[in-house]
């Protein structure tokens, strides 16, 4: 038999080790501790076989945390409500509770050795309600869901106990072997404890003297009694005692009473019923002493009461459930009445909300309505002023360039009388043509759509010459759809401007220009090799109206530059 409280004690061990931890909730941690407190006082109540109190603690724990809905602990207080019915005897009563926790199971991230440790309960009921074959399936579960190789010692060792009840013993003992050897291996030599070493002696003894091999079961069992007296584990020792008793039953009744007794007694002060019962039913059947009636009366007396007692632990325990389940409907109800009254309280409250909201939110979208307006208008001014722009240019070129070309072409077909006269004239003509024709393309329409980057590519390029060499980078890297046409106006002329300051005033034979976009923003960083000038002269340089431009459109400018160290320009526009 392996059922006793050392064994549990390891079981429930691993499974509060084990519990998924979560991260606090102020508005349930409350509960939280309620539920922790009445936990630990169950456990306290368990270890002091005050089975009733713990299973009513146990019960008010578990209501506690379904409010919160923490299932690794539904799944632990389920598992110990378990072991206190088969702790009375209620077999099947653990495999309802059981059954109930493994529908906890899907819910725990974290499932640890929960579905092993419920396997192997159901194991041990099964095993007392005499349904072996179930009971091997569910512990061979178990013995594969363990993780750590000591717990797996456990339902393997349940299944060699099976095979000993169905004397079975050719199964029983190869198993109990394997576990025994196992404890000098390496995994589990530092682990294993007197206890895991001292129950395998005995139950491979045990195993073996009934299998006919006397001499090495009684070795054996003696050598796990020693390891017990010496561990003082004194409920093992019952056990150790009542496997003796049975091995001197036929072969020297006397030492078959006196290991009965002995276990009779520890089992009495240790108020373990199933082992008294054992023990007298062993001094009954040896018939060896007189007080064999004695022993018979006080097996009926104690079987009975312990038959009231466990019949009275299933009607306390069905009405501890029946209450729980009454007083979770009646807070339900209440539950629902109070949040009925808060919702009446809070309608008027929240209608006084929802109107200061309103009242907020048309406020905002009148201002935004006017910024849009003050915008909008803004724009459309800068819009005129290109169109005028464009008007200039268009009127330079068609008038003012045509007329010069006129004169130019008259003069060369003119006979001058003085030859420089007219080389000069026509020097000086073929200049104003060609600032002519500068300042139309200074001034001419910037295309806005699809061919955006080739219009500013074209545009840098005419600055390209032999002696000057002009680099746009990662121009069509930027997503030029989501900008509007005014920025993308305002950057080609800035551009503009930025090449004909180069041109007139930096000297420069290499001009870097590199663009970069983020989600908020496009930033354009410019850079020559010129002679630079003052920072306190940009503005007569011109430099100034670059400003003006950026500023209509929310961006910056930032200009860095020193005589001969060439001349730097950062520009940000926002999206």
């Amino acid at each position: 038999m392996l059922r006793s409280p050392f064994f549990y004690f390891i079981i429930t061990l691993f499974l509060f080790s084990c519990e998924e931890k979560k991260p606090i909730n102020l508005k349930t941690e409350s509960i939280r501790k309620e539920a922790l407190a009445l936990r630990n006082k169950a456990i306290e109540n368990y270890d002091k076989q005050n089975f009733n109190t713990s299973f009513y603690q146990f019960n008010k724990s578990k209501e506690l945390y379904n409010i919160i809905k923490d299932s690794a602990k539904i799944s632990y207080v389920l598992i110990r409500i378990a072991e206190i019915h088969q702790r009375n005897g209620d077999y099947y009563g653990s495999k309802e509770i059981l059954t109930e926790a493994l529908q906890t199971l899907p819910l725990i991230k974290k499932k640890g050795d929960y579905p092993a440790s419920i396997n192997n309960y159901l194991g041990i009921a099964d095993k007392e309600l005499a349904l072996y074959d179930d009971a091997i399936y569910y512990y061979k579960l178990a013995a594969n869901e363990y993780k750590d190789p000591l717990l797996k010692h456990a339902p393997l060792q349940n299944i060699a106990t099976i095979y000993i009840c169905q004397k079975q013993y050719h199964k029983a003992v190869p198993i109990l072997d394997s576990l025994l050897q196992s404890l000098s291996s390496k995994d589990l030599k530092e682990k294993a404890t007197p206890y895991d070493k001292s129950i395998l002696l005995d139950n491979l003894g045990y195993a073996y003297f009934k299998n006919g091999m006397d001499e090495k079961g009684f070795q054996l069992m003696n050598e796990g009694l020693k390891i017990r007296i010496d561990s003082k584990d004194n409920y093992g020792s019952i056990e150790s005692y009542l496997h003796l008793a049975d091995y001197y039953s036929k072969k020297d009744p006397k030492k078959s009473d006196e290991n009965a007794l002995l276990a009779y007694n520890i089992s009495t002060k240790l108020n373990s019923v199933d082992e008294r019962l054992e023990a007298l039913q062993i001094l009954i059947s040896n018939d060896n002493t007189p007080n064999t009636p004695k022993y018979t009366q006080k097996y009926f007396t104690l079987n009975d009461s312990i038959i009231k007692v466990r019949n009275n632990f299933k009607n306390k325990s069905a009405k501890i459930k029946y209450d729980a389940t009454k007083e979770k409907d009646e807070n339900a109800k209440l539950r629902l009445e109070k949040a009925e009254n808060l919702l009446s309280l809070q309608r008027a409250k929240y209608l006084r909300i929802v109107f200061v909201i309103a009242f907020v939110f048309l406020v905002i979208l009148i201002a935004i309505l006017i910024r849009y307006y003050k915008n909008k208008n803004k724009a459309i001014e800068f819009k005129s002023s290109y169109d005028t722009e464009t008007r200039i240019s268009k009127k330079i070129h068609d008038e003012l360039a045509n007329d010069v070309f006129q004169v130019i072409a008259f003069a060369e077909s003119q006979p001058l009388a003085v030859e420089n006269t007219k080389e000069n004239l026509l020097q000086k003509l073929d200049d104003i043509y060609g600032r002519v024709r500068g300042i139309s393309k200074e001034n001419n329409k910037i295309e806005t759509g699809k061919d955006f980057t080739k219009s500013i590519k074209e545009m840098l390029s005419a600055y390209n010459t032999l002696e000057r060499n002009i680099i746009a980078t990662n121009l069509e890297n930027v997503n030029w759809e989501e900008i509007d046409d005014i920025k993308k106006i305002t950057i080609g002329r800035v551009l503009q401007e930025l090449m004909v300051n180069m041109k007139k005033h930096s000297h420069a034979n290499l001009v870097v220009i590199k663009f970069e976009s983020d989600p908020k923003s496009i930033l354009i960083r410019y850079s020559d090799n010129g002679i630079g000038c003052e920072k306190t002269k940009i503005s007569k340089n011109g430099l100034q109206n670059m400003e003006h431009r950026i500023q209509t459109v929310k961006g910056t400018i930032e200009f860095d530059t020193e005589p001969e160290n060439g001349f730097k320009a950062k520009i940000v526009i926002p999206k």
